[in-house]
């Protein structure tokens, strides 16, 4: 019998991609239209529990992709997980949430784990411990899929292409912190086809957090593949952070992205075993094929040799 997946934020980064990789393993894909939207094959509200509890009848699989501004998180992250939470208890579905490395705070070790403790001190990162903490609460089956920034295959307003290969024309790329720190980086396809498997898999406990490696790279590293894709040696232009700090004095969403500085200065990489240990036979994507894709997109080019 086909299975069903709601979508929420389908339109969106993780939410596409999700999207995606649940029809290529044959289930059927409904998505959520918001009131005054147009795409979507059923109707809610995701900051109201009785609109989203309808929508949601008769699904196996909630996926909450929804993604509020930076500066809106306070306001719209706890309606949506009431909302998400009353939907899923209401249908028996489990929910599939894209998590980030927020929660580990400014302290963060350089291997992150299942273990480690969410001790968040930013804002964000309390808002995320929260959220997720509401649905281990709830009892609601919930896989959290934790990993770095993302690598998309077009541009969808991430830090890689939004804002570190905007100046790839001029043959550079902006880096926002030291060469020598590892980050972590993770193929949204990857993640949307591996948290698909997580499912399939059948094992998962109610509440699973599943770190995601992706790709482990320093400033150094990133450039260096960068210039192998782009097929031409690039330069590195340095994040203007004292700008961003000047602007953040009357820009609530430069004050958010100023926040979150540390994860470019702190050393971090997450842990490959419990996913390997679940999926062992899942590989990503080379970098170089993901960082191609994204690269060969309109806007991206490199020179008018390599983009005609």
């Amino acid at each position: 019998m086909t299975k069903t997946v709601l979508i929420l934020g389908a339109t969106g980064r993780f939410g596409k991609h999700s999207a995606d990789a649940f029809r290529t393993a044959g289930w059927r894909v409904e998505t959520l239209r918001r009131p005054g939207g147009t795409s979507g094959t059923r109707a809610g509200d995701p900051m109201a529990p009785d609109g989203l509890i309808a929508a949601a009848q008769g699904v196996d699989v909630i996926v909450n992709a929804l993604n509020p501004a930076y500066p809106d998180w306070s306001r719209d992250l706890p309606r949506i997980t009431r909302s998400v939470i009353a939907a899923a208890q209401s249908c028996g579905a489990r929910v599939i949430i894209p998590g980030n490395i927020y929660p580990y705070g400014t302290r963060m070790p350089r291997l992150l784990q299942t273990t480690t403790p969410h001790v968040a001190q930013t804002k964000k990162g309390r808002l995320r411990i929260e959220m997720e903490n509401a649905y281990r609460r709830a009892h609601v089956p919930t896989l959290i899929l934790r990993a770095g920034d993302f690598i998309d295959t077009e541009a969808s307003g991430n830090w890689l292409e939004s804002h570190m290969l905007k100046p790839l024309g001029k043959g550079a790329i902006m880096y926002p912190g030291p060469l020598d720190r590892p980050h972590a980086w993770a193929y949204l396809p990857d993640v949307a086809r591996a948290a698909v498997a997580l499912i399939e898999q059948g094992s998962l406990p109610d509440f699973a957090d599943i770190p995601f490696q992706g790709y482990t790279l320093t400033g150094q590293d990133l450039l260096a593949a960068i210039s192998e894709s782009a097929g031409q040696s690039l330069r590195v232009t340095p994040m203007r952070w004292g700008a961003v700090k000047l602007v953040s004095l009357f820009s609530p969403l430069m004050r958010e992205v100023l926040e979150m500085r540390y994860l470019w200065e702190v050393p971090h990489g997450l842990d490959p075993a419990p996913l390997t240990a679940l999926l062992p036979d899942f590989e990503c994507t080379p970098l170089q094929v993901a960082l191609r894709s994204l690269i060969a997109q309109p806007g991206q080019s490199i020179s008018t040799q390599t983009s005609r």
